[in-house]
């Protein structure tokens, strides 16, 4: 038994529909995530678009046609936008409005003019443009779980193409006027396509939100939230558990006077040295390098595959680099400055036991004067 065209546009209304729902809720549970709003709002105008055209009965006139097109261009141009704010939660929605303004404008003409076969090739061939823009956004994304990525993107590049199919037929048929709504394999390829595509994107669309959810938690609770480097229960979950492997070296740091710094600066200047500091940490280590607060003022960073003195060397321009920013503590000329602790691995040495070497060498650089570096004993000395 065949499907009629006009029981398809409804299943794909209800299809839209539950993904309207789906996307409004998980917005409502996050209204962080504006992609969620933005891609509800699409599918809002996708509904209303395909229910006038499932309910329209035949009729073929200006408001059976231009009205439901236009709403359901709108509808993908919001969807277009809400993939952007996915991949990049500060996208510019310029660039997808003007599209969909554009988009409406262009179809309209050849309705307007009588030419319905030419709107509904032109009408086809802008929805497969913006389902294509989709699919690039999301194959584009390298920050959620790459499997569903690609299956977005598949599924969008799919229901692209059967609107392509829709404006080929027209096309290669020369029906430049349609005075009835257009009734082919093509139609009925794109109709199921699209209600399995909407289905897949939804279903995908969530199972990505949850992922990334997830993982902001997680970002979250291993993160020192006035830095953004690891907190110290993210730094021995690392490396607690395992030896370190060979060519290891571990940086104790300690800012120093830092009880100064938040007496001459208060303790937003003192929060604000310590945010240089890790970006002055971040600039001076290489891009593999591990780095942690270790609570107040302490400092800890883990570099592989190192030797000694190029560790020494990087610990000596994160010295030199905080001690240039010349914060100066009180009238005598007492500056802001870093001591440093160097500790290379040991065979059969655990973590723990490397940081504490790194942190005795950093004991003996604060008796010694501050501002410098010292390198570790070999062993720790009962």
């Amino acid at each position: 038994m065949t499907i009629d065209n006009a029981t398809l546009l409804i299943g794909i209304a209800f299809s839209s529909a539950s993904l309207l729902v789906a996307l409004l809720i998980g917005w409502l549970n996050n209204r962080a995530e504006s992609y969620l709003a933005l891609g509800a709002v699409g599918m809002v105008f996708v509904v209303g678009g395909v229910m006038i055209m499932g309910l329209r009965n035949g009729e073929f006139g200006p408001l059976q046609h231009l009205l439901p097109y236009t709403l359901i261009l709108a509808g993908f141009s919001f969807v277009f936008a809400g993939t952007r704010r996915f991949r990049n939660a500060t996208a510019s929605l310029l660039p997808p409005i003007t599209l969909g303004a554009a988009s409406i404008a262009i179809n309209a003409v050849p309705f307007l003019i009588g030419l319905t076969g030419i709107g509904l090739i032109v009408l086809n061939t802008l929805c497969a443009v913006l389902l294509t823009l989709c699919a690039i956004e999301h194959w584009r994304g390298n920050d959620q779980p790459r499997v569903a990525l690609n299956a977005n993107a598949l599924i969008y590049c799919l229901t692209a193409i059967s609107f392509l199919c829709c404006a080929a037929v027209l096309f290669g048929e020369g029906q430049w006027v349609v005075t009835a709504p257009p009734n082919n394999w093509a139609e009925d390829f794109n109709s199921i396509m699209s209600i399995v595509g909407l289905t897949g994107i939804g279903a995908l669309t969530l199972t990505l939100h949850h992922a990334r959810a997830a993982h902001r938690h997680r970002t979250e609770a291993n993160t020192d939230q006035l830095t953004g480097v690891l907190n110290r229960r993210a730094l021995f979950d690392l490396f607690g558990n395992v030896a370190p492997a060979p060519r290891t070296a571990v940086l104790m740091l300690d800012l120093d006077h830092f009880k100064q710094i938040n007496d001459r600066f208060g303790h937003a200047g003192g929060d604000q040295a310590l945010q240089r500091f890790a970006e002055i940490m971040r600039t001076e280590l290489r891009r593999n390098d591990t780095i942690s607060r270790l609570g107040g003022e302490e400092f800890c960073a883990v570099l592989l595959d190192i030797d000694q003195e190029q560790a020494k060397t990087i610990a000596e321009r994160i010295r030199a680099a905080f001690a240039a920013l010349g914060l100066m503590l009180d009238d005598s000329g007492l500056a802001g400055t870093v001591s440093i602790g160097l500790a290379m691995t040991a065979p059969d040495e655990d973590f723990s036991a490397l940081l504490n070497r790194a942190d005795a060498a950093l004991y003996q650089a604060k008796n010694g004067g501050r501002n410098q570096v010292r390198l570790a004993a070999l062993r720790l000395v009962a």
